[in-house]
């Protein structure tokens, strides 16, 4: 079923990307490294106040946020069969320092270089969510083509 999502991007000062790898327990695509934050919001919440709601849930962090834009995809998760079909809206935000994640979210974090991000996603797409790189070209500009 079509539902709204919401994928939440923060740089430092080096705009450097705060990356997050899903928890092994999470419901879908578990495992898997992924923007800041990823979340869905409540049925009537607008999407600057969810993802700031869910960006403290899952990383610890309070942040201003901005909408960028949407974008409509759909993904099969082959681990558990599971399909999302989802209009995602791509919001951004300033942070320095380290997140305080919640272990059933988050299972690792890294700030990474946006140039070998690109690179890695091109070469590795498989240890991404598929969202990534259609989320990540709203967010910084970046088209990124994995190799088939």
């Amino acid at each position: 079923m079509l539902h709204l999502a919401l994928s939440v991007f923060l740089f430092d000062d080096e705009r450097r990307l705060l990356l997050q790898r899903r928890s092994p327990n999470k419901y879908h695509f578990r495992g898997l490294w992924s923007n800041t934050c990823c979340s869905h919001p409540r049925p009537g919440e607008a999407p600057v106040p969810a993802g700031r709601r869910r960006l403290r849930e899952e990383m610890g962090i309070d942040a201003e946020l901005r909408a960028l834009g949407t974008f409509r995809y759909r993904a099969e998760d082959p681990g558990t069969g599971m399909v999302e079909t989802e209009i995602d809206h791509v919001l951004i935000g300033g942070y320095e320092g380290d997140p305080d994640p919640d272990p059933a979210e988050v299972s690792q974090w890294r700030w990474v270089d946006l140039d070998d991000l690109a690179i890695d996603l091109v070469q590795r797409p498989g240890a991404y969510t598929p969202w990534l790189p259609k989320s990540l070209a709203l967010a910084t500009g970046i088209e990124v083509t994995p190799l088939l």
